[in-house]
């Protein structure tokens, strides 16, 4: 049995669909078929730093994670050519929200009320799960998850959607199931365990799997697949909430506030920014955003690559050579649009060598040597993380018992479940910087926070302070360490304009996974706009 903690306050094959066909207010088709196999298209997975660094080639990984490789190397060399479709370009929001695009929720909150999960432990809060339409016509909906506080009363505390990056990557897979949500899966891939601190602790916590085509979400029309990109993600995110806050009426002026991490360095911003807009549009709060909060997150592509680099160098995963030709010989910015010379490419070549055996997400971390799912459940542990959790929540995702009591796959897809989506073909655009949009936010009175996990190699901590270095933020509070249970959580300083930037010690890119604590210490600060505690004594 699992030991209470107080927190100190102080594979099948995948198939597209045919076009055509329509949903409900359910997210159920009334149309439409399955169509070609897509197993033979290439795949596009987890586009969490897309340029410049072949993500997995870095990592001994299993075989998924090689159709990452694939849909990275694809993705990188069609962003750094000049005629690669690829719009970098600033965001362009969709300002024009159809009042059709809302949809009438009557009752459906009852039917998305989740009893139990399967081999899940008894708790005090309701969840819930299910479908919700953002394109009727198209026939496309969005798979979301829903856990009500717990232990403080579900009235008092704000409203928080988690997003998951990749591009193509699941909230559900990471976010609910590995990170910050209430349960973690045993390694018999079955049965649930407590997570101690989960982030329900704090706020109402809302998952959605996005865009279409991630997960259980999914539309009837084929080439939506086709179309994916950061405009229509953050389109199909508002439309979502406004359906979702008719669904749970409760909740339509609650705190609202958004977290997420990786490339969620994007879909935040831009699911903010089109919030704000829509509520000047219509001189009314028509949901209540108060923050937003983005851990290791893809912000500004030329810092995020040098800092990349910057941090391999200084943590000795490459020599002093390596990193000279990659400054020397490699360009930083993908809106230059060249290709990769023959020296930039030795270099790297050099860095996957040299950090193939790593876990470039968690340098400090330990791989998955044996993938298969235990007879008897390991014994569990929230606060060592078991490097090999991807597969016990791919069995149990997969479990018709647990689609069925989370009512989800309710069509059932003529594929698995998947923690990062292959059926999504092409990302249309992808900013070269988010900076314009933080600075929006933060001139609209919108609270930002941005935190590092210090051992992630991919979206490190130097990527982060680089691009803040660039928004030429006077500083408001130095830079100094916080605390957490008479040691040091991470370091912080907060800058003029309501930005507050933190470190989290010792975690990695998935910081509530490897640091679930102090993760829990940094989302209780953040919803009370307090700062992180420090101290005045020094022996």
């Amino acid at each position: 049995m699992e030991e209470e903690e107080d927190i100190e306050e102080n594979g099948l094959k995948k198939k597209l669909v045919k076009e055509g066909g329509g949903l409900d207010e359910t997210g159920t088709k009334k149309g439409g078929g399955l169509g070609k196999n897509t197993m033979d298209r290439y795949p596009f997975l987890h586009l969490t730093f897309f340029f410049f660094f072949i993500v997995s080639s870095m990592v001994a990984a299993p075989v998924h994670c090689q159709k990452q490789t694939q849909a990275l190397t694809h993705l990188y060399r069609n962003k750094m050519k000049a005629n690669s479709g690829i719009d970098k370009s600033r965001f362009k929001p969709i300002h024009h929200i159809k009042k059709t695009s809302v949809h009438p929720q009557h009752e459906m909150m009852e039917k998305d009320r989740i009893r139990m999960l399967p081999g899940q432990p008894r708790v005090s809060f309701e969840q819930y799960g299910g479908y919700m339409t953002v394109d009727k016509s198209a026939g496309r909906a969005l798979y979301y998850y829903f856990v009500e506080a717990q232990h403080y009363s579900k009235e008092s505390l704000p409203l928080l959607l988690w997003l998951n990056g990749g591009p193509g990557c699941s909230s559900l897979a990471y976010g609910a199931m590995e990170e910050l949500g209430p349960f973690r899966v045993h390694s018999n891939g079955k049965t649930l365990y407590r997570n101690r601190y989960s982030w329900n602790y704090a706020a109402n916590v809302l998952f959605v799997e996005s865009p279409a085509g991630v997960g259980f979400s999914y539309s009837n029309t084929t080439s939506d697949y086709d179309k994916s990109g950061d405009s229509k993600t953050a389109v199909d995110n508002y439309v979502f909430l406004l359906n979702w806050l008719e669904r749970f009426p409760e909740y339509k002026n609650r705190e609202f506030y958004i977290a997420g991490e990786s490339y969620e360095g994007h879909y935040v911003p831009q699911l903010a920014h089109t919030i704000l807009q829509h509520n000047i549009k219509a001189k009314q709060t028509l949901i209540n955003l108060k923050g937003i909060l983005i851990g290791n997150a893809v912000i500004n592509d030329e810092t995020d690559n040098k800092g990349m680099y910057d941090y391999m160098e200084s943590h000795a995963l490459i020599s002093d050579e390596t990193a000279h030709g990659i400054n020397k010989y490699c360009s930083f910015s993908s809106e230059e649009s060249l290709e990769i010379g023959t020296k930039c490419q030795s270099a790297m070549d050099e860095i996957s060598r040299d950090t193939y055996y790593l876990d470039i997400y968690n340098i400090y971390a330990p791989l998955c040597h044996n993938s298969s799912l235990t007879v008897i459940p390991k014994k569990p542990s929230v606060v060592s993380f078991d490097p090999c959790s991807d597969d016990y929540v791919h069995a149990y995702l997969n479990s018709v018992d647990v689609q069925e009591a989370m009512h989800a796959n309710v069509t059932k897809l003529d594929h698995d479940w998947e923690p990062c989506s292959d059926i999504i073909s092409r990302w249309g655009d992808s900013p070269s910087t988010i900076i314009p949009l933080l600075q929006e936010l933060m001139a609209n009175g919108i609270r930002v926070w941005v935190f590092s996990g210090d051992t992630d190699g991919r979206v490190p901590v130097t990527s982060t302070k680089y691009t803040i270095k660039k928004m030429n933020l006077p500083v408001k509070t130095k830079w100094h360490p916080w605390y957490l249970d008479g040691e040091v959580g991470g370091f912080t300083e907060v800058y003029d304009g309501d930005l507050t930037f933190a470190t989290v010690r010792g975690a990695g890119h998935q910081v509530p996974s490897f640091q679930p604590k102090r993760a829990l210490s940094l989302i209780w600060h953040f919803l009370a706009g307090k700062p992180l505690p420090e101290t005045s004594r020094y022996e």
